[in-house]
């Protein structure tokens, strides 16, 4: 009894190195680089800060970034 040739896995050497030498993935496209604002501090300054969880959980629901959207809103609140 002969063996199938197994379709999936190359024999030979030509098909083998060209499947361990695949052509490597694209690059991603260029991340997306936010405009800098006018007025804004460059420093920022960690502190310690105690908040109601339920405005946490507020500012968290759109993801990534819920630090500066309530920077935004107390400079909006504070008038700057």
């Amino acid at each position: 009894m002969s063996k199938t040739p197994n379709r999936f896995r190359p024999t030979d050497a030509l098909s083998v190195a060209e499947a361990v030498f695949k052509p490597a993935p694209q690059r991603a496209a260029a991340p997306v680089v936010a405009e800098k604002r006018v007025g804004v501090p460059i420093s920022k300054e960690q502190v310690s800060l105690k908040l109601d969880s339920d405005l946490i959980a507020h500012f968290q629901e759109d993801g990534p970034g819920w630090q500066d959207r309530i920077n935004d809103a107390l400079r909006r609140a504070a008038g700057l």
